[in-house]
């Protein structure tokens, strides 16, 4: 059994720990209700408000350029889960910075109900963003997202550390990263980088580059500009099958040169 020393004061705010209080942090930090908001300049508070509204305007036109199948402005506001999550987000991000306890994680909690999609209030994410579909979307807490970015269904930007710091991806701008990939650890996709689907990505991405595979590989390299509608994510080279293929060429070589030999 382990035997941890109790601390004097919370590890948190500090506070002094009362004696039945056995953990490391004190009942209000433990439930989270401690209130850190702070008196709000009137101008500040609007120009947050403007720039949700923008975000938010900027995601749905988002839809309509990246999605064919988005008909109407209506549709998209109604049966788009990723315009909902999105939205919900934005206002999560918006109460987490002013400090409010509880509410931000709350209003992802109903946003993953109604979605499927899992964003934490603490991701920072750009304007132009689409996730198309969506389910199993996760977002971790300290990803940041840049503007013209989609994602497709399944997408994990998750963590590998368990301490308070750096531990989701940055992705820059005009990225598409392919249903099912995983992203994991404070890694940086570059501008312009294509991720392909079921890829799995562990270290740093250059800009312009093509990534697919398990460990995920750097297959492209053309200093192209990525378009600004970008729906080819499945159409992407597979490095195993092109070593496949240099491997019968050569077979099929050696078998002639084989052939050449035994008529001599």
């Amino acid at each position: 059994m382990i035997n941890i020393e109790k601390s004097l004061a919370c590890l948190r705010c500090g506070n002094a720990l009362l004696p039945k209080e056995t953990y490391e942090y004190c009942s209000e930090c433990l439930l989270g209700f401690k209130m850190e908001v702070e008196e709000l300049d009137p101008k500040l508070l609007k120009e947050k408000l403007v720039e949700i509204l923008d975000g938010f305007t900027s995601d749905v036109r988002a839809a309509f350029q990246k999605d064919p199948a988005a008909n109407s402005l209506v549709e998209v506001l109604t049966s788009y889960p990723g315009v909902h999550a999105i939205l919900i987000h934005r206002v999560a991000h918006f109460f987490l910075k002013l400090g409010l306890p509880f509410v931000p994680r709350y209003l992802s909690h109903i946003a993953r109900q109604n979605s499927g999609i899992d964003i934490h209030p603490g991701a920072k994410i750009g304007h132009d963003f689409f996730i198309d579909h969506g389910s199993g979307t996760v977002i971790g807490e300290t990803s940041e997202i840049g503007n013209n970015v989609t994602l497709y269904q399944g997408v994990t930007l998750g963590g590998t550390s368990l301490e308070r710091m750096k531990r989701h991806p940055t992705l820059g701008n005009n990225v598409v990263v392919g249903a099912g990939a995983k992203l994991l650890g404070p890694i940086k996709i570059g501008d312009n980088v294509k991720i392909g689907a079921n890829s799995v990505v562990t270290k740093d991405v250059p800009p312009n580059s093509v990534v697919v595979g398990v460990p995920g590989r750097i297959v492209a390299r053309n200093g192209k500009r990525i378009p600004k509608i970008d729906l080819f994510h499945g159409d992407l080279p597979d490095p195993l099958i092109e070593i496949i293929k240099k491997l019968e060429a050569r077979i099929t070589e050696l078998e002639h040169q084989r052939e050449d030999l035994s008529h001599k």
